[in-house]
Order: structure tokens, then C-alpha cells, then sequence
């Protein structure tokens, strides 16, 4: 039914309704933290003695425990998942024999941390449905992770439900299309009031459907600034992945991965460690992270090839951040706000230049000086890899970096501080391979690109056919 002009552009109400009027759709809800404000809205539309077999909300902790189990955090995508599979549990063990043929289960869960009287600004929540997409077929299940943007706890309620709604009727109704299918989960809602950082789905009912491109998906319809893959591709919420790691972040294309993006990398990792005490030069998160901005702004934004370069970041061992973010200072605030420990960023003589050119800041109401102050902050330094000039065929390094006269003497002052750093332990063997070099070759069909990236990249572009290479069949 995806696709149906008829399905789209229902309020809150009509979804709901469109739900319970389905005979075979037959569920439960159990909500915690934030009332039963999905469940209501089922109730509000009417018809919900055709659709709800329980609705619960297992406030209290202990008797939370008591059904679910004991959890170290009962705000997470372990507590929901569990409250799903027991749930779902029940609900298949009490009334498959009993509900006519052709019934469709479902169960809807959230476990919510919502504005309370004590205050608190961490304002989130894990939603999910385990869900038969046909009869008697095999469960599958979507889940989601919110952050409640809206200032009162009634406001948060309010929008818990709505887009509680939009994620069931999504199960039944706009499962056809991925880009559909985000789209729904804040029809009436608006990405003002909440971001959407995570999905992740499973079962028959996506079997066409990637998950990594759903979260994508995420950032393309700016539902969320950034994802975070780890190095085995699944997707992880990247507050909790980097909240207690020094992290260092490489920016680039890697459109392929290259030689030089490795001894970046590398490098910029080393000259990390000899800035941390001893006893944190092992908590080091290294992150490739690739921006989608310039391609946002276009409208050319192209999921499958974004996640051909995930896979590739994947296999030689990284995890990897796609992000929306134009300049390192949004980036590196994005950071900050997640991190309680050091940032570094290892980047490219000519980004250095961008950085500091204020040109690139004519848009922005704190100009040049405020974004140097939200890129490096309090914990924040940055590493200069070298680039080659064309002509002298001489490495170029901070000191060289075209910008104003006066940028220099701040540069200067930077470096006395130890927060800009030149990386002088390169590969002078690879450091003048750009990426947009190899892939023109690869696109171009010309020999020697295979010597300037991994083996393991030469492997999978040409397996999987990727950048245009052509492959044989």
C-alpha cells in the first residue's frame, strides 16, 4: 500500500483510525516514562477494541523489574528490545488460537525520559514495534531513538504520541520505500520538535530495505547532523560510542580510501598519544568521517554510494561518522557536546587554509574568531598533514598556509599554545596521492590507481563494481 496518495498526508487521528479499522491488525502498547500517549491516540480515534488486546505502563521500577527483568539502564535499546520480545511473548502465547484467521500481531514499546519537575536536559527515548507484516509471518521489528526538543513535559508528551502513531501506521502502511518510510515517522510533527538519531530494522517485513540506509536516510531528510557506524557497519547512537574517549577525527571524501588517507590516520593518531596522560593514550576512538553538506545543498545526495564507502572505511578496520556539518566548528561542537574528554582532528594543508579564511565565514553572525573558538574550545587541538607544492615539489606546512597576513600571527599564537601541531612522521611516499585523483583514473579506466589505496579498497571496488569501474562479467 506504500505509495498511495490516500496514505499520505493523514493527521494523527486518520492514521490512527486507518489502523484500527483494519481488522487483521490486532496489538498491545506498554509505555514507560511519559504516560500512554501513544495508546491514547488509538483510543482518541475509535475502533480500538478492534485493534488493542492490553495497554499497560510499568512505572514504577520495581515493578518494571518484576515483568521485564532488572536493567542497568532502563532508558535504552536493550530495555525496549526486551520489553518487546516479552510483550510480543505473551501476546502470540494468550491469542494465536483464539483471533481469526489472518490476524496480524503487533506490539508497540517505548521507554521514554521525558522533561520532569527535577529538571534534567537529556530529554530521549527508544521506541520500537514487533510486528507480523502478513499473517503468521515471522516477526519483524523496527525501532527507533528520539531526542525531545520541546521545552515542557505536556509539549514532549504530546509529540511522543504523534509520532508513536506515525511508527505503527508506518509498519502497515509505508513499509515500500525507504525514503517514504522516514518521512512518515514526523508527518505531523516537524524537525524542530525532536531528532530521529537511530533506526534499525530486521525481519521479513525489510528484507528489501538496508538498515545503515535508513540511517542515511536520517541525515539526508536532516533528521539528525550525523551517524556513526562502527567498523562491522552497524549503526551506534554516537553519544554513547564516544562519550568517554578521546576521539580523533579525519575528515575527507574517501571516495576511494587512499594510501594517504591511512597515513593520515596513522599519524594523526600517534602525534594524539604523545598529547594524553599515560593513562589515556589506549582510550582512543579513531573516526573517518565523511560530510554530505556540499551534496545536501545540490539535492545530490546519493545513499549507495555514501554506504559503498562506509563498507570500504569498514574493512580496513575503522568506524565511521557521515555528517551534515559544512565546517569543522559545527562539527567539533557536535563532538564536544557528546564528549567529556579530548578531540583532535587530523587534517590536510589546504583545509588549514579553509579554516582559516574568512571568506568562509561572511554568513555567519560570529564571523572567523567565533568559529575558531567553537573549533577548538577547551579540549580541542588541531594536526597539520603536509601537502606538496606543484611547482617546488616542497612540503607545505602550517607556516606556509595562504592565508591574510594577520590569520599568520594567530596561527602563530595557536601553535605556541600546542593547539594547532605540524605532523612531521609522514609517509613522504604517499603523501601527494589525492583522492580525486585515483577515482578519475578508476572513472577513466586508467592504469596505476590500484598502487595508491589498500589492497583491500583495489579488492572490493573491483568486486563490487564501484566508482564507475568496469568490471568483467
Amino acid at each position: 500500500m506504500s505509495g498511495d496518495p490516500l496514505l499520505k498526508n493523514l493527521n494523527t487521528n486518520q492514521k490512527a483510525l486507518a489502523v484500527n479499522l483494519d481488522p487483521g491488525i490486532y496489538g498491545s502498547f506498554a509505555e514507560i516514562g511519559a504516560g500512554q500517549e501513544v495508546a491514547r491516540n488509538f483510543f482518541k480515534a475509535g475502533g480500538a477494541a478492534g485493534t488493542i488486546a492490553k495497554s499497560m505502563s510499568a512505572y514504577d521500577m520495581t515493578v518494571s523489574d518484576i515483568i521485564y527483568g532488572k536493567s542497568g539502564r532502563y532508558v535504552s535499546e536493550e530495555r525496549v528490545d526486551t520489553m518487546l520480545g516479552r510483550e510480543h511473548e505473551l501476546l502470540t502465547e494468550r491469542l494465536s488460537e483464539v483471533r481469526p484467521e489472518g490476524t496480524r500481531f503487533f506490539v508497540f514499546a517505548d521507554t521514554v525520559a521525558a522533561k520532569s519537575f527535577k529538571g534534567g536536559s537529556d530529554c530521549h527515548g527508544w521506541l520500537g514495534v514487533r510486528f507480523q507484516h502478513e499473517p503468521e509471518a515471522e516477526a519483524s521489528q523496527i525501532v527507533i531513538h528520539i531526542r525531545m526538543l520541546d521545552q515542557t513535559n505536556f509539549q514532549q508528551q504530546d509529540m511522543l504520541g504523534v509520532i508513536g502513531v506515525n511508527l505503527v501506521h508506518a509498519c502497515y502502511f509505508r513499509l515500500g520505500d525507504r525514503n517514504e518510510l522516514v518521512e512518515s515517522l514526523i508527518e505531523n510533527i516537524g524537525r524542530d520538535r525532536l531528532e530521529i538519531d537511530l533506526i534499525r530494522v530486521s525481519g521479513p517485513a525489510f528484507k528489501n530495505i538496508d538498515s545503515r540506509l535508513l540511517s542515511l536516510e536520517l541525515v539526508k531528510q536532516k533528521l539528525c547532523s550525523a551517524v556513526l557506524f562502527d567498523e562491522k557497519g552497524k549503526v551506534l547512537l554516537a553519544g554513547d560510542a564516544i562519550y568517554k574517549k578521546n576521539v580523533l577525527v579525519c575528515r575527507g571524501s574517501y571516495r576511494p580510501p587512499t594510501l594517504v588517507n591511512l597515513d593520515m590516520l596513522k599519524t594523526g593518531q600517534e602525534k594524539f598519544i604523545e598529547r594524553l596522560d599515560k593513562e589515556e593514550k589506549e582510550n582512543i576512538l579513531v573516526i573517518p568521517e565523511i560530510s554530505m553538506h556540499k551534496l545536501l545543498d545540490r539535492g545530490e545526495v546519493d545513499s549507495e554510494d555514501f554506504l559503498a564507502r562506509v563498507d570500504l572505511i569498514n574493512a580496513l578496520g575503522h568506524d565511521v561518522l557521515i555528517s551534515s556539518f559544512e565546517g569543522y566548528h559545527q562539527l567539533n561542537e557536535f563532538l564536544s557536546t557528546k564528549n567529556r574528554k579530548e578531540v583532535a582532528f587530523v587534517l590536510g594543508f589546504y583545509n588549514l587554509e579553509e579554516i582559516f579564511d574568512e571568506e568562509k565565514y561572511l554568513d555567519e553572525d560570529d564571523g572567523l574568531l567565533g568559529a575558531i573558538g567553537k573549533l577548538l574550545g577547551h579540549r580541542t587541538n588541531l594536526f597539520i598533514y603536509p601537502s606538496v607544492d606543484d611547482k617546488t615539489q616542497k612540503n607545505l606546512h602550517s607556516k606556509d598556509a595562504g592565508v591574510d597576513k594577520s590569520m599568520h600571527k594567530l596561527i602563530s599564537f595557536l601553535k605556541e599554545k600546542g593547539r594547532i601541531a605540524d605532523i612531521d612522521n609522514f609517509n613522504k611516499d604517499v603523501h601527494h596521492i589525492w583522492s580525486r585523483t585515483v577515482l578519475n583514473m578508476i572513472i577513466k579506466d586508467e592504469e596505476g590507481w590500484e598502487e595508491m589505496v589498500p589492497k583491500t579498497v583495489v579488492d572490493a571496488v573491483k568486486e563490487k563494481c564501484l566508482f564507475g569501474v568496469k568490471c568483467e562479467k
